[in-house]
């Protein structure tokens, strides 16, 4: 440790900034309240770096407030996204690194968002596992789970797991710093978490760990459940079960200042061909996949079509993928190229593919026939066929000719 490091208040280091930084700007991010950004910070990042480091060594370091952008939800509406500064979220980087490695230890094996090692394929690959051996399903929606995280409770709970006094000093400040408003004012949050800080996901995991996690492991032994943040889905064996599971649950949730949301919240019937009570709950959806029954061949008798309650891309997802793939290609943008439009969507395709086709993978593929659609309307248009066999002509020559154009094309999507 140098000499200045040592006379310093904290133990925060030169090395523990500059490792926070290199994450921050491996993932880029946009500019916070004071519009900086990554490029013009590093233009004297230097100084800049220092800056943070002196004043969090010093304890002097006050966060600023969050700007506030509105993204909008695949299922409708908009969500609310707290942009900190680039040197703020280098900030809290620091005490992220510093505290995750071992918090994570702490945390459930079935708690898989934002953690290290964790992926929300793997949430999805135990969830279906689970709605095999269990009939029902509870799929728990908390009305604004990161705008109504208690201040008080959290830093209690923090308490728990270090004393570093430099550690509870930022996490307060953070917690308590000003956030951006629609009309341009900044207030102080006198509760919550804003979505999108650095540490604000490992705040949340610690907040339902001890509010969700472990009162399921202490309680509830025989009901299996995936948290992805908040997002949960808890599995149960009966329909009377899931429903005394779901009261108990509610009135844990108040403890902690949460509420469930009443129409979001529902017990599911994992229907199959196995199971076939009735219930009028058949389908829920998590991380973006629709589980519901669907037919499917059996793999003992391929000519026979049986019931499955699995999972797939949902239709909201696929809503924002044509949404996303028309911003791009619109069939009236005939000066441009279809390798222009393929540079731009290529990036875009794989990540949708190698998300989304994880499981059933050709539901997902089938998406793209609506770009392949797009396509054809522009190469009418650009050569002005009238003719639609002509259009398709010249589509399937051009996917013989430069068959990897498109990413999506080698997976050999047929037309209707």
């Amino acid at each position: 440790m140098m000499e200045e490091e040592r006379t310093k208040s904290f133990p925060v280091s030169k090395r523990m900034v500059y490792e926070s930084y290199l994450k921050v700007v491996s993932k880029n991010g946009g500019a916070g309240i004071d519009r900086e950004s990554i490029e013009m910070f590093n233009a004297n990042m230097s100084k800049n770096l220092y800056k943070i480091y002196n004043r969090m060594a010093s304890g002097s370091y006050l966060p600023p407030p969050v700007r506030t952008v509105f993204i909008p939800k695949k299922q409708g509406g908009f969500r609310p996204l707290g942009i900190p500064t680039v040197a703020d979220r280098i900030a809290q980087g620091v005490v992220k690194d510093y505290l995750e490695p071992e918090m994570d230890k702490l945390f459930h094996g079935s708690s898989f968002g934002y953690r290290p090692g964790r992926s929300a394929h793997d949430a999805l690959g135990q969830c279906h596992a689970n709605c095999l051996q269990y009939a029902w399903v509870i799929d728990v929606d908390i009305k604004g789970f990161f705008d109504n995280i208690s201040h008080e409770k959290l830093m209690e709970l923090l308490k728990r797991h270090t004393q570093q006094r430099w550690v509870l000093l930022y996490v307060e400040r953070w917690l308590k710093a000003g956030i951006e408003q629609e009309d341009g004012s900044i207030i102080e949050r006198t509760k919550g978490t804003p979505q999108g800080g650095v540490i604000s996901p490992l705040l949340a995991n610690l907040y339902l760990h001890h509010a969700f996690d472990k009162w399921m492991e202490q309680s509830k032994v025989n009901n299996p459940f995936e948290r992805y943040a908040d997002d949960i889905v808890i599995h149960c064996c009966s329909k009377e079960e899931a429903e005394k599971l779901l009261a108990a649950l509610e009135e844990r949730m108040s403890e902690y200042s949460l509420t469930l949301h009443p129409e979001k919240t529902k017990v599911v019937y994992c229907k199959n061909y196995r199971r076939n009570e009735d219930y009028d709950q058949n389908s829920f959806t998590f991380l973006s996949c629709t589980f519901r029954p669907r037919a499917a061949k059996d793999k003992f008798d391929p000519k026979k079509l049986i019931v499955l309650f699995n999972g797939a891309i949902s239709n909201a997802a696929k809503t924002s993928i044509r949404q996303a793939i028309r911003k791009v290609l619109n069939p009236q943008w005939t000066n441009a190229t279809l390798e222009a439009f393929a540079n731009v969507l290529n990036p875009k395709i794989r990540g949708w593919i190698n998300y989304y086709g994880k499981f059933f993978k050709w539901r997902m593929i089938k998406v793209f026939h609506y770009l392949d659609g797009l396509i054809q309307r522009w190469l009418a248009n650009k050569y002005r066929f009238t003719s639609k066999a002509k259009t398709i002509e010249t589509f399937q020559r051009i996917k013989e000719e430069f068959p990897v154009m498109f990413y999506h094309w080698k997976f050999g999507i047929k037309q209707d």
